[in-house]
């Protein structure tokens, strides 16, 4: 493994330790908080977090641990013959996946319904009820994925 790589897998696994962490207060305390509120309470304080969330500090966080799973896993699918590499790619596939993926196609379009709605609304009510059974199960996939990805790319680092 030369030293970017190396140094590119360290900064993956904490880039996915740290999207992991963010995204488990979510799935451990936040999310609960906001469900004891009255639901227009709840929905209002989620669409204010949805409006905080893409700051930049935390964009780079999450894409760029994908920008940096990009450039590993080409290298690793280079590399296949080497176990290191097998687990980069299963790292950097994991977290493209269940964090990317997932963040685009499943959350950001229910963060988007929930923003166009008015919580003080019977619609707006209804649907925060649909946005937690909805929403919180598909996080947990998105806290556990990256934590495993870190994993991933923490054992690879002995494997050389």
């Amino acid at each position: 493994m030369s030293a970017l790589i190396r140094i590119l897998t360290t900064v993956g696994a904490v880039g996915a330790a740290t999207a992991a962490g963010a995204l488990f207060t979510f799935s451990t305390f936040t999310i609960e908080g906001l469900r004891r509120l009255p639901p227009s309470q709840g929905a209002s304080a989620m669409q204010s977090i949805n409006k905080q969330a893409p700051t930049p500090l935390f964009m780079l966080v999450l894409f760029g641990t994908a920008a940096v799973c990009v450039a590993v896993g080409i290298n690793a699918s280079l590399n296949l013959d080497d176990a290191a590499s097998r687990y980069q790619l299963a790292a950097c596939a994991l977290y493209i996946i269940g964090v990317v993926i997932v963040t685009i196609g499943y959350h950001v379009p229910r963060n988007d319904t929930l923003a166009a709605l008015d919580p003080n609304s019977a619609e707006g009510i209804r649907y925060w009820a649909t946005y937690l059974n909805e929403w919180v199960p598909m996080n947990h996939v998105r806290t556990i994925v990256p934590l495993i990805s870190a994993a991933l790319f923490t054992v690879s680092l002995q494997l050389n």
